[in-house]
């Protein structure tokens, strides 16, 4: 293990890391948010800022100095020592703790169409049960596979829009699951509606999987409904992982909104995800906590307070003392692929927070591959760009997730996959 690090080289680093924020360029050629855009959403919430020049300064934590001031130095000693500490972390303080109540998890194929999408692809509909303390819940798993593939890269949807937008019958297409493009790529997609694991609205947390695994009184850091997302996303990966026409060591887990929150957490916790892609995530997913911009914390607390552990709350209005920021929870991702999408009306995600989450992640990707590098501005308006296993594009538009997007997320697998 390296040295620690003295008081000297400590204030060095936190010195850097303030030059580094604060001196975070934009060039005229980079993404801006327009200055139309800004004021009319200041305008319609007053309590939010939506202005650059009222970000506070602020300083981020180090990904790779230990709790204990020591530097991590290596590759090894990130897996070892450093990524278990942020692991806990997060778990502590943003999402929550799995119970350990023992389950039994089967898998039920009920259909099979070794000719869907005219042909080109094979349909599996696959439940996936769950079963503890004589109750049980069933995630419906579909699976598209193209028949042009022997083992398929699969891109696993975590779909929190209404289940016609991953309508296994393709009787209704969307942009949301372009299943024929990607079969058509030759990549497999698969979808889940995260409703079938955990209701999206604060029930006490008594129905889904909440109402079967959480056997024992609820404490500060118990799972909120990310969390159970997410190990939903894992329980249908335990399928995928099974299915002869997967490559099982090609699967990517794909979420848009509140669903490329619980992609991020379900990509840092399962590292058999080989790909992770948040697509405009925001706060408590891809945006810099510290950065206030757009839906802050007490914002997305009081909104929504199933998605998160109740150890969240205590930084409402205080993320300056949280002890993670979201480039460490991006950090848990590598070596793995990471790719970041975000939307340029949707100030309410803070675009550029979540690029800069992804450019202080860096630090951790290189342990990995020295040649990892971005730029330290915002690229401009649909331009992909890709280091290593890493990717960022910033869309013009609002915030959805469409064929643009796919199309880039399917480049970057052709990329790094391929």
């Amino acid at each position: 293990m390296a040295r620690k690090v003295n008081k000297h080289v400590c204030l060095q680093l936190l010195l850097f890391l303030a030059a580094a924020t604060v001196g975070f360029s934009q060039p005229a050629a980079g993404w801006k948010a327009s200055p139309e855009l800004v004021q009319k959403l200041s305008q319609s919430r007053q309590d939010v800022n939506y202005v650059e020049e009222k970000v506070p300064s602020y300083i981020l934590p180090d990904p790779l100095i230990t709790l204990s001031g020591e530097k991590i130095t290596t590759a090894g000693q990130w897996l070892r020592y450093r990524r278990p500490e942020i692991t806990e972390l997060f778990t502590t303080h943003v999402y929550g703790r799995v119970p350990r109540t023992p389950c039994k998890i089967t898998f039920n194929t009920v259909n099979v169409d070794k000719n869907a999408v005219e042909g080109a692809a094979t349909l599996k509909q696959v439940d996936v049960n769950i079963e503890a303390a004589g109750r049980n819940l069933v995630i419906h798993l579909s699976l598209f596979t193209p028949n042009s593939v022997k083992k398929a890269p699969v891109f696993l949807l975590i779909c929190n829009r209404a289940p016609d937008n991953i309508d296994p019958s393709r009787k209704i297409k969307s942009e949301f699951w372009p299943v024929e493009e990607a079969i058509a790529r030759g990549y497999g997609m698969a979808a889940f509606h995260n409703a079938d694991v955990d209701p999206d609205n604060y029930d006490g947390f008594k129905n889904g999987i909440h109402g079967i695994l959480d056997t024992e009184p609820r404490s500060d850091d118990s799972w909120g409904t990310l969390a159970a997302w997410a190990w939903g996303a894992s329980r249908c990966l335990d399928y995928l992982v099974t299915d002869k026409d997967v490559d099982n060591k090609k699967i990517a887990v794909v979420g848009h909104s509140r669903g490329g929150k619980t992609a991020l957490w379900a990509g840092a916790l399962d590292q058999r995800f080989s790909m992770v892609i948040p697509n405009e995530s925001g706060c408590g997913g891809s945006a810099l906590a510290r950065r206030k911009y757009g839906e802050t914390l007490e914002i997305i607390n009081k909104g929504f307070p199933h998605w998160f552990c109740l150890n969240y709350r205590k930084f409402n209005g205080k993320e300056e003392d949280l002890p993670v920021d979201m480039h460490m929870l991006m950090a848990l991702i590598a070596p793995r692929a990471l790719y970041v999408a975000a939307a340029a009306d949707d100030l309410w995600g803070d675009p550029k927070g979540s690029y800069l989450s992804l450019y202080h992640s860096l630090p951790v990707y290189r342990l990995f591959d020295k040649k990892v590098n971005l730029e330290n501005f915002v690229p401009p308006l649909n331009k992909q760009i890709i280091s290593g296993k890493t990717g960022f594009h910033i869309r013009e538009g609002e915030h959805n997730l469409k064929l643009f997007d796919w199309n880039l997320f399917m480049d970057f697998a052709d990329k790094v996959w391929k």
